[in-house]
């Protein structure tokens, strides 16, 4: 392939230091100005059509080449968590309570990366849109962007998009047919009581009380009406009630998620919890087996050793939602060491490994290649 043969050592340097920009300076999800800003710019420097504000601060780059009419969409996600950062690195977060703690900041500067070596190899036919989408972070940026139009104004016969997978060696990558990512639900409960006085509780229902024991039994909805067979898991994820130590509480929230693999589960589950709570459900992530395959072939091709995944992820993504309107996949990129000492996404002391943007960028382009061959 020819981004095999053309050297990319020239722009590793350049993406490392965006990289870093960007992991110093993170954005909460559909405030990505100065990120949004950053990739616009760049893209119009290569000279690629750009569109800016899809779904709030969504940016599109459109990169034509020869007279072929079939086109791929490539995405890379832009925000940031709330949660503050403790790793230590010299570019970290300037922002307090706000962290790259997920690696979007590696999958911006990988797919600008593989814009600006597509630029000038141009082994494909057709049209490549790059996608750069806010909000992916449980906010639905994904949806926004294609409630904006995004498939109408940018058609994607394919779409695809990587993640960075710390639990795989760098090197390394993974995909499969079918789910890759599981559906989540987010629930909340509010427990009602009257409030009273904590030491005549018998005058007063207790919401504390009632909220323990619903912890307990919403923990055995999977247990015991979900069959075996099937993988589901729910997590109560907070408590809240109450600010005095004398005092009981009128009302308690809870607050959880359901992680889920097929429609029918998800289902049973939102049954078992519709009384009491109102949930904002993702989808699963599922890959078309063709799609899937081309994935996998453009890992192999990228130089990486490439393998099916045995099993889906219980974690969810925002991508599902672009899955659910054009056939595509979604590609676990490993950005592990060989020492086990790999921080977990999510994690305070996370960092995007630098040494995964190149694997990323040629990736990225082998799909381009592959899905748009002359």
């Amino acid at each position: 392939m020819m981004h095999r043969d053309v050297e990319l050592a020239d722009l590793l340097p350049g993406l490392v230091t965006l990289r870093r920009d960007l992991h110093a300076h993170p954005e909460l999800a559909f405030t990505e100005h100065r990120t949004a800003g950053i990739v616009a710019r760049a893209l119009r420097e290569m000279g690629l059509e750009v569109h800016e504000g899809l779904g709030g601060t969504g940016v599109v780059g459109v990169l034509r080449h020869g007279t072929g009419t079939r086109s791929v969409g490539l995405r890379a996600d832009m925000d940031a968590l709330p949660i503050g950062e403790q790793s230590g690195v010299a570019h970290a977060s300037t922002r307090p309570g706000i962290h790259h703690g997920c690696g979007h900041d590696g999958h911006t500067a990988m797919l600008l990366g593989a814009a600006r070596q597509l630029v000038r190899t141009r082994g494909f036919e057709g049209t490549v849109n790059f996608i750069f989408q806010p909000a992916e972070e449980g906010h639905g940026g994904a949806r926004a962007m294609i409630d904006d139009g995004l498939f109408e104004r940018f058609p994607c016969d394919t779409v695809y998009a990587l993640h960075n997978w710390p639990d795989l060696p760098l090197g390394s990558a993974q995909t499969r047919p079918g789910a890759i990512m599981a559906a989540a639900d987010r629930f909340d409960i509010t427990v009602r009581g009257r409030g009273g006085h904590a030491a005549q509780p018998q005058h007063t229902p207790d919401a504390i009380l009632a909220a323990s024991s619903l912890v307990t039994q919403l923990h055995t909805i999977v247990s015991r009406r979900i069959d075996p067979g099937q993988s589901a898991v729910l997590s109560v994820t907070r408590i809240e009630g109450g600010q005095s130590h004398n005092v009981l509480p009128p009302s308690v929230g809870l607050t959880g998620t359901v992680r889920s693999f097929d429609a029918a589960t998800q289902d049973r589950i939102e049954a078992a919890l519709r009384q009491t709570a109102a949930g904002v459900a993702m989808a699963t992530t599922i890959n078309s087996a063709p799609e899937a395959g081309l994935a996998l072939q453009a890992a192999t091709d990228a130089g990486l050793q490439a393998s099916v995944a045995a099993h889906p992820a219980f974690t969810s993504e925002d991508f599902s939602f672009m899955l659910q309107q054009r056939p595509g996949a979604y590609l676990w990129l490993g950005q592990g060491s060989s020492d086990e000492s790999s921080v977990s996404l999510h994690h305070p002391r996370y960092d995007f490994n630098d040494a995964a943007l190149g694997l990323g960028v040629r990736w990225f382009c082998a799909v381009a290649e592959l899905a748009l061959k002359p």
